[in-house]
């Protein structure tokens, strides 16, 4: 194993992973309960060790990065581009979700919805989101992995340090030496992941059996087609034309850190490895310490698919056709709320309930969708994760041609 790449290897633990539960599901409710009971607390471990080692990375990488482009002007230039890419790409994503799911809506098997029960969560308004963004402890963001207070947090300190000259510099040099500790005990986290992959995957597909897919089967179909038509058409187009880069080298490239997504379903648990994913490929560390953990907590355009696609369906279901003007309404809903949703397993199924309220659909339908979420939820993290890594790639090489290092 130990000769083999890592996308090899992650890929054999899938492929075992998905044999081992199936063998499990067979064996009737012992194995399924020994698949839950004893298999999936070892992929959750791993899970609390990378979410352990991320806030300390990502605050120390973007310090770190604030500090080497030593202008404040050219830190608001890249996020500024980060972010203009995230809310395009997730544009597209909901439009491309609508428009596969307008196109197999015939192919549904519309499901009862009498006696359906589900109580959304309360959606945060727009002005909350923007004021949460600040933190008002130092400590708790870092606590509770709130990603985008951390993000503040590091940008404050970088700035701090930059503009303090001379007598940041100690500062600096300590968070320098914190990162390389922290990137040591990455890499070895890291090394354990084709086993992680395994004992995450075996308990889904034991627990999900082909009884519970049958009826959502096209739904699932149409998003997954929806997923990589999305990635391989918006991202294989952006990084191409915007990063001059081939695109089976970058979805090469990019390949550890989706199927980690894929069966880890966590877009804040992936950035250890998406982070490396990109150094490989070329990448600025100081411009994919930043673009990474924001998009990882903002991008979410697969989320964006699962939310037309699932939409559409619970529409079919009720007997409700959507207007063009509901469509678009799903368009601006589902890109808007992408901002403060948190890059963890299940954060769709909020989104979700807004999109369903804003053009008025009863939400009680979510619960036609729940029990195969976590399925829908293993690729479209896997096509987050990639969308953040695509914008790491564009925004590097748009940063060496701002500072002359390329020409264009």
């Amino acid at each position: 194993m130990k000769k083999l790449s890592l996308p090899v290897q992650i890929f054999i633990a899938l492929a075992l992973g998905i044999v081992a539960g199936l063998i499990l599901l067979n064996m009737g409710e012992g194995g399924v309960a020994f698949a839950v009971e004893y298999i999936k607390p070892i992929g959750t471990i791993f899970l609390n060790l990378l979410k352990f080692i991320v806030v300390p990375i990502v605050l120390t990488s973007i310090i770190q990065g604030v500090i080497s482009l030593s202008d404040v002007k050219k830190v608001g230039t890249i996020g500024l581009t980060t972010i203009v890419y995230y809310f395009l790409t997730t544009a597209f994503a909901i439009t491309i979700g609508l428009i596969f799911a307008n196109l197999f809506k015939g192919t549904y098997k519309v499901l009862q919805t009498s006696g359906l029960e589900y109580e959304a969560a309360e959606p945060t308004k727009f002005m909350d989101t923007i004021v949460n963004i600040f933190p008002a402890n130092f400590f708790q963001p870092m606590l509770e992995s709130t990603m985008l207070q951390v993000i503040v947090i590091a940008l404050f300190l970088g700035f701090g340090i930059m503009i303090a000259g001379e007598k940041g510099k100690m500062v600096g040099e300590l968070i320098d030496s914190l990162y390389e500790v922290f990137m040591v005990i990455m890499r070895g986290i890291i090394k354990l992941t084709p086993y992680a992959v395994f004992c995450l995957i075996t308990p889904v597909v034991a627990e999900n059996g082909p009884e519970v897919l049958g009826s959502l089967a096209m739904v699932l179909l149409t998003a997954y087609i929806a997923y990589f038509v999305h990635a391989f058409l918006t991202y294989g187009t952006t990084v191409s034309v915007l990063g001059k880069m081939n695109p089976i080298t970058f979805f090469k490239g990019a390949l550890p850190g989706f199927l980690f997504a894929f069966s880890s379903t966590s877009s804040i648990g992936t950035l250890p490895v998406t982070m490396e994913c990109v150094e490989k490929m070329g990448g600025r560390k100081d411009v994919a310490s930043f673009t990474l953990p924001l998009g990882a907590t903002i991008n979410m355009d697969g989320t964006a698919i699962y939310q037309g696609v699932c939409s559409i369906f619970i529409a079919a279901c009720y007997g409700i056709d959507l207007t063009f003007g509901q469509m678009i309404t799903i368009v601006l809903t589902a890109t808007l709320a992408s901002i403060g949703t948190a890059g963890t397993p299940g954060a769709g199924m909020i989104m979700l309930a807004m999109v369903l309220q804003s053009v008025g659909l009863p939400v009680e339908g979510i619960a036609l969708v729940a029990g195969v979420d976590r399925i829908f939820d293993m690729g479209r993290t896997g096509i987050n994760v990639v969308g953040d890594m695509s914008a790491a790639m564009i925004v590097s090489r748009m940063e060496d041609i701002r500072e002359g290092k390329i020409k264009e």
